[in-house]
């Protein structure tokens, strides 16, 4: 059996019922929502760093959207469209970060790896990527054309610094 490349950390941290619980005294103190937000975030779903506390939000501040990578997939274009189109964001931030997995992803032997596993390729590209400020511009050119979202619509893109903590723009 092909090893994946990444093998992954033993977990830590909380289980489901952990959560479940935090979920009920979220509710028994949980205050309305306010007016929807104008900005909406796409990062990685990586676990060293929090995107709101990252970016001095509130959870009502912004509408988070992450997955591995902070890439731009069709699910990712579909909900910037929802969120530009029909719940007024007029800002897109789209964040990557230093020493992400998937900038040493290998798409074609994960995909390989994955079908020797489970009997089956995946439907979906991995998205694996080496350069984070390269593959920035490349969401920032793909969002300009694609015609679901609002023309002029302003987006930028920015790499975390997970080790020192800073958030610097992304060359265009």
């Amino acid at each position: 059996m092909r090893r994946f490349s990444c093998p992954p950390p033993a977990p830590t941290g909380p289980d489901t019922n952990d959560v479940l619980a935090a979920a009920r005294r979220y509710a028994a103190s949980a205050q309305p929502v306010g007016p929807g937000a104008r900005l909406a975030v796409v990062a990685c779903m990586d676990n060293r760093f929090d995107v709101t506390r990252l970016l001095g939000l509130e959870a009502s501040d912004a509408y988070v959207i992450r997955n591995a990578g902070g890439i731009l997939t069709e699910d990712v274009r579909r909900s910037l469209a929802i969120a530009q189109n029909a719940l007024g964001v007029e800002e897109v931030v789209l964040i990557h970060h230093t020493d992400c997995g998937m900038s040493r992803l290998d798409d074609a032997q994960f995909a390989s790896a994955l079908a020797e596993r489970t009997g089956l390729r995946p439907m979906w590209r991995p998205g694996g990527f080496t350069c984070a400020e390269q593959d920035l511009r490349e969401m920032l050119t793909a969002l300009a054309r694609d015609p679901h979202i609002p023309a002029g619509a302003t987006a930028r893109g920015f790499v975390h610094d997970v080790t020192g903590g800073s958030l610097p723009e992304a060359p265009a």
